[in-house]
């Protein structure tokens, strides 16, 4: 159950990865159409304003289109085989379950409670996806939807009909059974959907009034469930979802920024439910603190080496927020360490809304800069002083309470190992070397390419087991997701270490090799090497 749980958060994450461009694109155009900021070239009906409007416009795609998103992204993300057929799939049975709803509550929408009468959004609870009139059940929808047809698509994608219903086989039988059995889901959603609206609207009154204990156990959990790679289901109801605001944080904070930027009312009585995107601070303040204390208890002769592991792993996380480098660093060696930074970077965020600070901050320094900081510094420069103050004095806490740690414990942590042996990363060569006594079969899927992500994919695949041993690929942001037939074929960390992983995550058969940012590069090499078995 972890395993499928592991997966289907990766699925999720997906289209997450496309937010971030799209926020600073806009955070950009709507601060360069500000008349307040770049004087009276941005009025309404100059040339510049139309075209800072028709960038943002393009800007707002991934926002407008979200459940679409998250359609694709679990159907390609689950599929176990011919992805791109089941998002295909999807998409069509997601946009006929909305159909079968908006017809049902048009013509019996006062049995079920619903006025359909009423313009989309607001509170009718209602909106246009896709140019259909329907119930707005946002990304929840979308997600049930795509995993139904994900589930008929795994299961019956390949089955063979006679020969005279040939043309119904694959794509076109999965979109048959998806048309029938979202008739009685339509009617279901139609009848318990505008009851779950009323409790959500309930539940985020209860959660913007929760007040800074709210916020840090919202964050204790994003934080301590990143081992796991569950944390995908804390934010992403959060964060485009309607837990505390209708269609999420990200995308209430896009909508509004114009009018925060001109507002001179305090950030956290404007929007109280930003505390809750406040997860970003984390990443870049918590980031130098650990990498300070892991690099000063090194042993002396070591830190060279130490340094030019911390560095890069640190500006990642700082900049682009990626922290699993860093975290899985320390994580595997020093469980502990990995608690407490949890416990800080859930007091970091409570600390922080104390004072007064909200908003968009779920990525890094370049994210929080360009939606946060430059567009808002104009009347609200005094919440981000005093953020970037608390910010550095938790730097300094991590470096203290890590440095502590490290040595009251004498944790193992990077520079800090007992074993003196050297550890190198494979070469062309060793690999090669290693494929030696193989059948023909193999050597040919083994080929060493001049490709770095190539090579990195050849070493992984080698440490689990080989091809015949793979069952599913996915990734996330930054870990390579595989399914594995048999675990005990699957060598130990250290041999994905040499492949240059920063760690690896074990639930059974579901392996999680943490490689960074290259895992979709990394990915594709894996599926060109599977497909060529």
């Amino acid at each position: 159950m972890m395993q499928k749980l592991q997966r289907f958060g990766g699925a999720m994450f997906t289209p997450v990865l496309l937010f971030a461009f799209s926020g600073i694109v806009l955070a950009i155009t709507i601060m360069l159409n500000n008349p307040q900021i770049v004087g009276s070239i941005a009025d309404e009906g100059t040339t510049w304003n139309s075209i800072l409007t028709i960038l943002e416009n393009g800007a707002w795609t991934v926002f407008n289109q979200m459940e679409l998103l998250f359609v694709i992204g679990i159907a390609l993300g689950l599929a176990k085989t011919a992805n791109a057929r089941a998002v295909m799939e999807a998409v069509v049975v997601y946009l006929t379950f909305n159909y079968f709803l908006s017809g049902i509550l048009e013509f019996f929408g006062p049995t079920f409670g619903v006025d359909f009468t009423q313009e989309v959004g607001s509170t009718s609870g209602m909106k246009l996806i896709a140019g259909i009139k329907t119930l707005d059940t946002g990304i929840i929808g979308a997600i049930l939807i795509s995993s139904i047809t994900v589930w008929l698509h795994n299961k019956y994608f390949e089955k063979k009909l006679p020969e005279w219903l040939g043309i119904f086989q694959g794509s076109t039988y999965i979109v048959i059974l998806g048309y029938f059995m979202m008739i009685p889901i339509a009617v279901v959603v139609a009848w318990v959907w505008p009851i779950i609206q009323s409790g959500i609207g309930s539940l985020q009154g209860f959660l913007a009034s929760s007040g800074t204990l709210g916020v840090w156990f919202y964050h204790l959990f994003e934080r301590a469930l990143i081992p796991t790679g569950l944390h995908h289901f804390i934010y992403t109801p959060f964060m485009f979802g309607p837990a505390v605001v209708e269609d999420g944080i990200v995308k209430y904070w896009m909508g509004n920024l114009g009018d925060f930027a001109q507002s001179t009312e305090s950030l956290k009585t404007l929007f109280p439910a930003g505390g809750f995107g406040l997860y970003g601070n984390s990443k870049m303040f918590a980031a130098p603190g650990i990498a300070l204390a892991i690099y000063f208890t090194a042993k002396k002769e070591k830190r060279k080496k130490v340094a030019a592991l911390l560095i890069p792993a640190t500006l990642t996380a700082i900049l682009a927020g990626i922290t699993e480098p860093l975290e899985f660093t320390f994580l595997f060696v020093a469980p502990v360490l990995f608690a407490v930074h949890a416990v800080l970077a859930a007091t970091l965020s409570a600390v922080l809304y104390t004072f007064g600070v909200v908003g968009d901050m779920g990525g890094g320094l370049i994210e929080i800069m360009s939606k946060n900081w430059i567009p808002l510094f104009g009347n609200h420069w005094n919440v981000y002083v005093t953020q970037i103050v608390i910010g550095l004095i938790f730097t300094g806490i991590y470096f203290f309470v890590f440095r502590f740690l490290i040595l009251k414990f004498n944790f193992a942590t990077p520079g800090r190992e007992k074993d003196e042996k050297e550890v190198k990363l494979y070469r062309k060569k060793d690999y090669q070397e290693k494929q030696k006594g193989r059948d023909k079969k193999d050597e040919v899927a083994a080929t060493v390419v001049e490709n770095s992500y190539r090579e990195k994919a050849e070493i992984f695949l080698h440490a689990l087991g080989g091809i015949d041993n793979i069952e599913t690929i996915n990734n996330c942001a930054t870990r390579l997701r595989i399914s594995v037939k048999d675990p005990t074929l699957v060598m130990p960390d250290s041999d994905f270490r040499e492949g240059g992983a920063h760690g690896v995550v074990r639930n059974n058969k579901g392996i999680q090799i943490i490689v960074g940012l290259s895992v979709p590069q990394v990915r594709e090499e894996f599926e060109k090497l599977k497909n060529e078995e």
